[in-house]
Order: structure tokens, then C-alpha cells, then sequence
């Protein structure tokens, strides 16, 4: 097994080329090569889902896909969010009160973009079983539901993440 492979990943439209080791996990590399924080690592066991990105506009838990697998492939990362003003997704979590410690808030903002991207309106449980592959500890999910909610009824005035 080579010690390093090169990779080249578009993250929020930016190429980045790196030599990684052939098993860091994408995670890792946003977090240590890029700098990219926002994606949090808890189980890194892919149950909890704090650590969702989207690759090629799918939610994809990186702590189980390693950087080379998304070589020559589209990231978006909690971090595309951020401008000078909250996005709508994020205003949507603040105004429906779904934050608390805000450790899951990256994964469930990235999996609520993927929803969104694919244009679709899905129904309280359809939406409770999709955003079930991020645990929060901390908000008991209500509001986490209401805020996405929110965000898709309004979106057709937003243009959608990772799209």
C-alpha cells in the first residue's frame, strides 16, 4: 500500500490538491488538511451523523468515507453556510429555537441542504426519519423538525446548498 495518495476535492467550490495517506477518512482531512472545524467528529462510527457533508450533493457521513474515495468529487461543508448574514437554513434553526450545546447542528444543517437540494417537501415522519441518521442529545428533535420545516416551505424564494 503506497504511503500517500494524491487527491484533488472541490470543497465549496474550491479544488484543493493533497497527498493524504490512503485511509484518512474525509473528515479528517477537511478538519486537519483544510482547516474546515465545522464538520464535527463524535462516534466516528457513522451513528451519530455530526460529522455530515455533502459529496456530489448527497449526505455523506465522513468519518466513514475516506479522502481518497471523494477524489475528483464535490464537498460542501457546514462552512458554505456561512457569509455575512446567517443563510436562511441556519436563520430557520435560530428562529425555531433548535439549538442547544449546537454540537449536531453541522450534521443536521447539511443532511436538512441535501433534502433540499433534491426539491422535495416530505411529510413530519418522512422528514423525522430522514434527519435520523444525526443525533442530538441535547433539544429532544421538535424544534430541529419545526426549523427544517421552515426552510423547505420557504426555500423556493432561497436557492437550495450544495445544488
Amino acid at each position: 500500500m503506497p504511503e500517500r495518495v494524491e487527491v484533488t476535492i472541490s470543497v465549496n467550490g474550491r479544488k484543493h490538491r493533497r497527498q493524504v495517506e490512503p485511509r484518512m477518512h474525509l473528515a479528517d482531512f477537511l478538519r486537519h488538511e483544510l482547516g474546515l472545524t465545522g464538520t464535527h467528529i463524535g462516534c466516528e462510527q457513522g451513528v451519530c451523523g455530526n460529522c455530515t457533508v455533502l459529496v456530489d450533493g448527497q449526505a455523506v457521513k465522513s468519518c466513514l468515507m475516506f479522502a481518497a474515495q471523494a477524489d475528483g468529487q464535490r464537498v460542501t461543508t457546514v462552512e458554505s453556510l456561512a457569509e455575512e448574514e446567517l443563510h436562511p437554513l441556519q436563520q430557520a434553526f435560530k428562529d425555531a429555537h433548535a439549538l442547544q450545546c449546537g454540537y449536531c447542528t453541522p450534521g443536521f444543517l447539511m443532511a436538512a441542504a441535501a433534502i433540499a437540494a433534491e426539491g422535495r417537501r416530505p411529510s413530519r415522519e418522512e422528514l423525522r426519519e430522514e434527519l435520523s441518521g444525526v443525533i442530538c442529545r441535547c433539544t429532544g428533535y421538535e424544534n430541529i423538525l419545526i426549523a427544517v420545516e421552515r426552510y423547505l416551505e420557504d426555500r423556493g424564494e432561497v436557492e437550495a446548498v450544495g445544488g
